[in-house]
This record gives C-alpha cells, structure tokens and sequence, in this order.
C-alpha cells in the first residue's frame, strides 16, 4: 500500500481567528496524532494556488477583497469568518493544496489528506462564511476540470454543516456529483432535499438533511441508498471529501452523533469505489470539527480507512434516519433511470 500524502503547512497556524472554535490548535493536535501513529504518509507542503485558479470558483473582485484586508491587518468578512494579516496566504495555501492533491491524485490515483485550514465548503462565489474565506474543494474541483483532463467529478460532505458553497458552484453543472449528509436546520439553514440541481446539472445535487443524533446508521444508510448506486452509475474520474467531523459525537459544534469508526469506514468504502471506476482519490480536504481531541482521533481513523480495508459498523437505524434517507432517494430518482431503488 503506497503511502497517504498528507498535505500540511505551517503557515496555516498563522490564520489567526481569535478566540474561535476554528483555531490552530485543531491543526496542531491532527499534526501530532498523525505523526504519532503507525500509518504509513508522506507530508506534503504545497505552494499557494495561482489566483487563476481561485478565480475560477470565486469573483476577483472578493479574492481582492480577502487580500486588502489581510494587508490592512485583517478584519471580519461576517461574524463568525476572521481575517488576520496572515490569512490570505494561508487561504492561498489551502486552495493550492487542493490543487496539488487533484494533480497527483489524477496521474497517480493515490488517496490524500489535506490538513489544512482555513476551511472552505460554505465560501461562496463573492462571499466569505462559516469560518471559510475560499472554497478549498470547489477551486480543486474546477482546476480538475478545467486543466485535468477530468469530466466527472464525485464529491462527498460528510460534515455537519451543508456544504452550501460547493453546492452553489456546481448546481447546474453535471460534471460534479455533490452528495452531502448534514444535519436538518443547522448553519446554514440550505440543503433540503429538493435542492437537486438546476439546468443541465438537474439530479447531480443530492442533499441528505439528517435528524439530530442520527449516528453511524445514517451514514451507513447513506452510502447504500445513494452514495454507492449512484457512484458506481456515474463512474466518477475524481473523488473528493468535504472532511468535516463536527458530525462527530461530542463536537460543540454538531449534533449527528457519528463514532470514529465510521470515518474510516466511509473512507475506505469511497476508496473502493474510486477502484472500480479507475478514480483519482479520494482526496480529503478538512472542514469543521472543533473539540481537538475528537477531531484529531477522526482524522486519524479516516486515514487509516484510506490505508486498509474497514469492517462496516454495526447499528441500528431510527425511522427518522430511513424517512429522511427515503425522501432524497425519491427527489432523485427521476433523473437516475433506475439507478437508486
């Protein structure tokens, strides 16, 4: 098995966010777990993402914006989303290694995982929020399809929060496939399972709102009503992670309930599926997850799901979890000729 590549620099701890949820030590206790297990990685550090780059997904005159006032000495984009002196390079560097990773993971089909920060999935074309300045997996999509030679690419959010932006960037687009499990009614309040894309992209957005305490049984069902069917009819050149663990048990942040087991089981089914379709990645870009300890123990067990193969989790599911499942399966079962059952 060929080492994960994890991308890191440190850098990304001078985004400096105050007293906030979002803080460096997240990165810090990753960084040290990681580094204190047994699986077999090899550190990346990335170069800042060529403007360009970024400029496909987010408008310049807001790239412009986020960098005046990084050189003013920072400021707030909304309540929740800081801007410090050192935040637009670190920004950069996040978007860069999302770059990066899908270049490699393209030629080479190898697994990733970007510790990096400041997150991105809710950051939208002119408009910084949720704690993100720009879109990490949205901008790494993009370059895939622009310059890549990629025409298919499948993302999956397992945060807690809908990924909003990333959603946003690809609504009427059927080149991504955007499946994201989230908790119904949380931040940002988007992500109803009647929002299925628009235009040509119509049944390639698939939004699975969650009740509270759903746990591993939701992401389980998940995989097998949605995640995995319409895989494996879309046959996907590229497979890309919103990597957020604020759906973890205990996070402040979240209410979802999953274990740290079923992380590594949604990895390494996503590695399975990459296979089958000869995909690049997955590549796994770290969203949200603010209790450290938590976060650091589910980062490692997604990697290891990257590195092996992992027993499904055993457990029971709610008739909220399968009603909720249920409801998306039918919004996107006309566009998927038999696919989803």
């Amino acid at each position: 098995m060929a080492p994960t590549a994890v991308y890191y620099h440190p850098r990304f701890l001078e985004h400096d966010t105050g007293h906030h949820p979002e803080s460096p030590d997240r990165l810090v206790a990753c960084r040290r777990a990681l580094l204190a297990g047994d699986l077999e990685l090899e550190w990346i550090e990335p170069d800042p993402a060529p403007l360009a780059d970024i400029e496909r997904v987010h408008a310049p005159a807001y790239v412009r914006e986020v960098r005046d006032m990084a050189a003013d000495g920072g400021g707030h984009l909304d309540w929740d989303t800081a801007v410090s002196p050192a935040s637009f390079e670190a920004a950069t560097l996040a978007a860069g290694a999302g770059v990066l990773a899908v270049d490699r993971a393209v030629a080479d089909a190898g697994a990733a995982f970007l510790l990096v920060r400041p997150p991105g999935h809710h950051a939208l074309r002119d408009r910084g929020m949720g704690f993100c300045l720009f879109n990490n997996i949205a901008v790494a999509a993009a370059h895939a399809l622009a310059v890549g030679g990629v025409q298919r690419v499948l993302i999956v959010d397992w945060d807690v929060h809908h990924g909003n932006g990333t959603q946003d960037a690809f609504y009427d687009d059927d080149r991504v496939l955007f499946v994201s499990m989230h908790q119904h009614g949380h931040y940002p309040g988007t992500g109803d399972a009647a929002e299925v894309g628009s235009g040509r992209g119509a049944g390639y957005t698939v939004n699975v709102p969650l009740p509270a305490g759903a746990g591993d049984a939701a992401a389980e069902a998940v995989f097998d009503a949605l995640v995995e069917p319409l895989a494996r009819a879309y046959r996907p050149q590229l497979v890309l992670v919103s990597a957020g663990f604020d759906s973890r048990r205990g996070d402040p942040l979240g209410g979802l309930a999953f274990s740290g087991p079923v992380y590594a089981w949604m990895a390494s089914r996503l590695c399975s599926l990459a296979r089958e379709s000869a995909a690049g990645g997955p590549v796994c870009f770290l969203e949200g997850g603010y209790e450290t300890a938590l976060l650091a123990d589910s980062v490692v067990s997604t990697v290891d799901g990257l590195q092996h193969e992992v027993p499904r989790p055993e457990a029971g599911m709610e008739r909220a979890v399968e009603a909720a499942v249920t409801t998306t399966v039918r919004a996107l079962s006309p566009y998927w000729d038999g696919a989803l059952t």
